[in-house]
């Protein structure tokens, strides 16, 4: 009975430290394990055995891309305006090693970086710069982070400015400029507009003269053929007899005809 007892026993511990050996990490995951405290190696996704009481997970890392977004952010351009600067950072965990051992805290890091940054890129551009070149500053951001974050074990997958709002009174005469040149815009529409139904009214008006004239001249002539024909000469007739009249026949005699005579 008690050979029973502590074979089962026996069965039981080994169950338990089989059971704590198997380490089961997700996909897209990697876990930093350490031996004797002193980095060990990574598990990678699927199925792993580790040494109970040996080897001890120090973090899990997830190898997909994140987001860090953080709340709008002021800066100064480089003529001295404020200026607020929402932005999100899309990056991934190359490296778990140096991801937790060069780094405190991967994503409170890139923050900090992306915020000091973004201050120094936009305070090197004016505010008409700063609204219309938002390439290049993502540009500039992602090779300042790329080269900073290496080391970190960290890839810069893509940096997006969400947004960039001026000052109030800044919003409000670009308002009106824009304002102002719609209503430029519309006068000089307006204005060619009426130039060209001026030009149209006056080329219809000559069009119309010159068929007047073009009438005119062909009434004239038509007038001077006529006249022409009244005044012209008319054939000869002898007098007492139409031309080509028959001779009156008397009686029933056949009337001759003179030409046979």
């Amino acid at each position: 009975m008690t050979s029973i007892i502590i074979v089962a026993l026996f069965v039981a511990v080994l169950l338990i430290i089989f059971w704590r050996s198997v380490r089961i990490v997700p996909h897209s995951m990697e876990d930093v394990v350490e031996r004797f405290g002193k980095f060990h190696r990574t598990l990678s996704s699927g199925f792993n055995i580790v040494i109970p009481g040996v080897d001890q997970v120090r973090e899990r890392i997830d190898r997909r891309v994140q987001v860090v977004s953080f709340p709008p952010q002021s800066a100064i351009t480089e003529d001295n305006l404020a200026v607020e600067v929402d932005s999100a950072v899309y990056i991934r965990v190359a490296d778990a090693y140096r991801a937790t051992y060069e780094v405190a805290n991967f994503i409170q890091a890139v923050e900090q970086l992306t915020l000091a940054t973004l201050r120094n890129v936009i305070g090197g551009m004016n505010l008409e710069g700063t609204l219309t070149s938002r390439d290049q500053i993502n540009r500039e951001l992602k090779s300042v982070l790329d080269e900073a974050t290496r080391d970190w074990g960290i890839e810069i997958s893509r940096i997006e400015l969400k947004g960039i709002e001026p000052p109030s009174s800044v919003q409000e005469a670009m308002e009106m400029q824009m304002r102002a040149d719609r209503e430029k815009r519309a006068q000089l529409l307006s204005a060619e507009g009426e130039k060209q139904a001026a030009v149209l009214r006056a080329e219809g008006e000559r069009s119309s003269s010159v068929l007047r004239a073009k009438g005119n001249a062909e009434a004239q002539m038509l007038t001077a053929k006529a006249s022409r024909r009244e005044s012209l000469p008319g054939p000869t007739r002898s007098p007492g007899r139409e031309p080509n009249s028959k001779p009156l026949c008397i009686g029933l005699s056949p009337c001759s005809n003179p030409r046979a005579t």
